[in-house]
């Protein structure tokens, strides 16, 4: 069974940088797609940014273009999300995500659990 499995939250200043990873089990990261979606309070789950098997990007949010980068490490079955110049608006539950395809449609089968991001001064 796929589990995955979301750390590196906390509380951060705006203007500042999070590391996020996400640990998968159970099956070969080198065959998933992942991506990342948050849910802020209040709100639906929104999709931020996604990663294929050819490490393809797609960004769901325009917002954080420029700001967050994902990263695969197939050798340590972890996905990363570096995210730099922080605002408060990107406060939320961050979760991880995977599916199998392409990054075109943000429809993921198996999800973390999520880790809590807050953005203030």
């Amino acid at each position: 069974q796929l589990q995955l499995a979301e750390s590196g939250g906390g509380l951060v200043q705006p203007g500042g940088s999070l590391k996020l990873s996400c640990e998968v089990s159970g099956f070969p990261l080198d065959q998933w797609t992942i991506g990342w979606f948050r849910q802020a309070p209040g709100k639906e789950r929104e999709g931020v940014i996604c990663i294929n098997l050819h490490n393809f990007i797609q960004y769901y949010s325009n917002s954080v273009k420029g700001r967050f980068t994902p990263a695969r490490d197939n050798a340590k079955n972890t996905v990363y999300l570096q995210m730099d110049s922080l605002k408060p608006e990107d406060t939320g539950v961050y979760y991880c995500a995977a599916k199998k395809g392409s990054c075109i449609n943000a429809n993921f089968d198996s999800w973390g659990q999520g880790t809590q991001v807050t953005v203030s001064s």
